[in-house]
């Protein structure tokens, strides 16, 4: 594996010197030009050519690079994304996916902010593309994928039309996925199922949520075991390794990929450690060198024949 690295040459080298094994393997590309992170994302359209996130993501659509990793701006990242790297045939707006720790092990959950507002057909395309990256990145061999369709309820009534409309298609079975059915919020610590489908608002609400309570109870936890007398702190002493654990687990995502388009493309958390950034790359190697996107394209394909039929026989009806 090499990396490249986009940005100003000086800084970059800097901080390569402390890191022996990863200079060998990496090759700097300066430019001074960059995208702030309060740009808006049209903004960053008119000016962005020739800045940091510009050019790793035009070496990802040269074929330069397999992948691009961004901890910088979301909007700006997608907004050139899609431009310079179109959608995949058939999909119609990008999603980001985050993997959240779990009592059963890890569930994916999309859109968590690329999209505000989506339409049934748009979520439905959001369980393909979830259930292709689950499989590609963190199934083992022979693991049926569960994908769950976020509502406010699991009664068939319960919810706004363009979910109950994309549950009615993914229940119909033209497409080949393991669908649970409806899910709410309390699954997804559960890991009821391994995919949970859901809106871009909705999404980051809940994903925000996480983190805050995740940062909320680490440091409760911390408080109490330095502050409440010497044998909270040896207990705190002899159970070091197991918090130190639990810290790992409940650190935030290392990084959310931008789900359909032609290429890889990770936003990595601004917020994240280094080892929660190592995890993105990995998950950017590891997307990269799978049979995601063929999995994707022949599910699409399938939406497509399912949405043209239930139109014809729309028609027919009336």
């Amino acid at each position: 594996m090499r990396f490249q690295f986009h940005g100003d040459q000086t800084s970059i080298e800097a901080e390569l010197v402390k890191h022996t094994a990863l200079r060998s393997l990496a090759s700097v590309h300066h430019t001074e030009k960059v995208i702030s992170g309060d740009e808006k994302a049209a903004q960053a359209l008119r000016r962005g050519k020739g800045s940091s996130l510009w050019n790793t993501i035009e070496a990802a659509r040269s074929g330069g690079a397999d992948a691009v990793i961004s901890a910088g701006n979301t909007g700006a990242l997608m907004a050139i994304s899609k431009l310079i790297l179109r959608m995949a045939g058939g999909l119609d707006r990008p999603a980001i996916v985050s993997s959240w720790p779990t009592r059963t092990g890890v569930t994916a959950m999309l859109d968590v902010g690329a999209n505000i507002e989506s339409d049934a057909a748009q979520l439905v395309e959001f369980a393909i593309m979830g259930e292709a990256f689950y499989s590609a990145v963190h199934a083992a061999p022979g693991q049926s994928v569960r994908v769950g369709l976020m509502n406010v309820g699991s009664e068939e009534q319960k919810g706004h039309e363009e979910v109950r409309e994309a549950h009615a298609i993914l229940r119909g079975g033209a497409i080949e996925l393991d669908y649970f059915g409806f899910v709410e919020g309390d699954d997804i610590a559960k890991g009821t199922v391994e995919v949970i489908v859901t809106d871009g608002f909705t999404g980051n609400v809940a994903l925000k949520t996480g983190e805050g309570l995740a940062r909320f109870f680490a440091a409760e936890l911390r408080e109490v075991l330095t502050t409440s007398g010497p044998l909270a702190m040896l207990g705190a002493a002899l159970a070091r390794g197991a918090l130190n654990k639990l810290r790992t687990k409940l650190e935030p995502p290392g990084g959310g990929p931008l789900l359909g388009l032609n290429g890889v493309v990770i936003k990595a958390h601004g917020g994240g450690t280094a080892s929660s950034f190592a995890d993105a790359v990995k998950i950017a190697a590891d997307l990269a060198a799978s049979d995601y996107a063929a999995k994707a394209a022949a599910n699409m394909q399938r939406l497509a024949t399912a949405l043209k039929a239930s139109g014809s026989a729309t028609e027919t009806v009336q």
